[in-house]
């Protein structure tokens, strides 16, 4: 049960806008707000995939839920993450190219997507399964952390001026990304909850729901914007609340979980 295709980007959307341009006008420009609703606005329509096992394996949910629900939003992503920007940003007035928003998504989202299906497959072919989840996956953790690692580094190093400079704004954008997080988490452990789910679904498909792609965000920022632009740095504020209020949702979905039955 993931409600991110068809709520998220579009929440994201109106708790950003309220923010920047109503109540926090008096410290943001319109022009300012326009760009960090643009960042915004990608980190919603940016669905998670590879943290989600982390938060997931936190919760001890699904593991087969997990990959089912990943493998969903990457394949929605090349469908809905391009048109659903391209509106929202137009409705904002931004103009964004579709060339640029179609090159992102390919470099990725499919490239990677591909090559792991064919990896998978030619792997599986000649080795069989057993040899490709217990042995050839896991000889990749390593690089997989020092991949995520060297995106974190490269991310605060675009922006770590910014960051040092405007530590209100740092605050003003984290806001409604936060109360973003909690609602969307909020509308998934909920409504698994009123249709009698095992927690080991809820608690999963909460997080899934809640995080974000934040590289895919970042990438589109960055290529649309700019490296030094207000948009990427929405996007980067996004990296900066991610983590610990995942871990924050992760603490209460296990504190609840006699509110399942079925756990």
């Amino acid at each position: 049960m993931d409600n991110e295709p068809v709520i998220k980007p579009f929440t994201m959307y109106g708790i950003a806008s309220l923010f920047f341009f109503v109540i926090f006008k008096a410290f943001i420009t319109p022009e300012l707000a326009t760009e960090y609703l643009a960042g915004a606005v990608l980190l919603g329509a940016a669905p998670c995939t590879a943290m989600v096992f982390v938060w997931s394996s936190l919760t001890k949910g699904d593991p087969a839920y997990t990959v089912v629900q990943v493998a969903t939003n990457d394949l929605i992503i090349p469908v809905a993450f391009i048109p659903i920007v391209k509106f929202l940003l137009g409705v904002s007035n931004v103009s964004v190219p579709w060339d640029t928003l179609i090159l992102s998504v390919i470099l990725f989202v499919v490239i990677p997507l591909a090559g792991g299906m064919l990896t998978r497959f030619f792997v599986i072919n000649n080795k069989g399964k057993d040899y490709f989840e217990n042995t050839f996956v896991k000889k990749f953790d390593g690089i997989t952390t020092m991949g995520l690692l060297l995106t974190l580094i490269m991310i605060f190093s675009f922006q770590g001026n910014a960051i040092l400079e405007n530590p209100l704004h740092i605050v003003l954008i984290a806001i409604p990304l936060i109360l973003q997080t909690f609602l969307i988490f909020a509308v998934a452990y909920g409504a698994c909850k009123l249709f009698k789910l095992p927690h080991k679904i809820a608690a999963p498909a909460g997080m899934i729901g809640a995080s974000n792609f934040f590289e895919l965000a970042v990438a589109v920022a960055v290529a649309l914007f700019g490296t030094t632009s207000p948009a990427a740095l929405a996007t980067t504020v996004g990296v900066l609340t991610e983590v610990p209020v995942m871990l924050l949702l992760v603490k209460a979905a296990n504190s609840t979980k006699n509110w399942f039955t079925n756990n």
